[in-house]
């Protein structure tokens, strides 16, 4: 489990495929590295991966084509900036709320403010019954508050520190993003398409969100 409060950047250092998917290395500061021994869980970018080997200076993690198909990395350029997070220890606090690390689709920045403003975000309309206003969001693994939303979009207030210590300040429209839904709002939805009549909820009970 993550908080969605950045700890740390990382860069990708090289993205090899593999048979079934794709390996990445990764370089991160010595302090998170000492706390993601290999077997540990590291959250990139909001996507929950294994630390499959580990050294000094990097580490390496294994991907499989779900998750190349779910997330932004089989699109990643060589030495993007990269949001990262330890998993979360028995302990200690959860400023943000609590993340899986499971990515739930992709979305893209559409507008920003020059200023401080809100921020719009394009989502795939499949998760739109788990996005509420004032609930929580994952953004490349920042934990974010939902302003307001539609059927394929959603805004949130993006506060100066928030900018200052993620990589959203260089960031442009078109731009895509890792998206995670708040947990609970998996289960409200789940359960909601299991008594409801509506035929895309039913469709949500009996195989998931496509895609998603």
């Amino acid at each position: 489990m993550f908080t969605g409060l950045i700890r740390s950047f990382g860069t990708l250092e090289s993205r090899t495929p593999r048979p079934g998917g794709m390996r990445l290395r990764i370089a991160a500061p010595a302090e998170l590295l000492e706390r993601a021994p290999s077997g540990a869980s590291i959250c990139v970018n909001g996507a929950c991966l294994t630390a499959v080997t580990r050294n000094t200076k990097t580490f390496d993690s294994e991907l499989s084509e779900e998750t190349l198909r779910r997330t932004t990395f089989g699109h990643l350029a060589i030495g993007a900036l990269l949001h990262l997070e330890p998993s979360l220890r028995v302990g200690e606090p959860l400023d943000g709320h609590l993340l899986a690390g499971h990515v739930d689709g992709v979305g893209r920045l559409v507008e920003r403010p020059e200023g401080e403003g809100l921020w719009r975000f394009g989502m795939p309309a499949e998760l739109a019954p788990m996005v509420a206003p004032k609930g929580s969001i994952a953004l490349d693994g920042i934990s974010l508050t939902v302003v307001d939303c539609g059927r394929d979009w959603f805004t949130v207030a993006l506060i100066p520190e928030t900018i200052r210590r993620t990589r959203l300040a260089g960031t442009r429209p078109g731009e895509a993003f890792n998206l995670e839904v708040d947990p609970i709002g998996r289960y409200v939805a789940r359960a909601l398409a299991m008594r409801a009549g509506d035929a895309e909820l039913q469709r949500f009970a009996q195989a998931g969100w496509p895609g998603g």
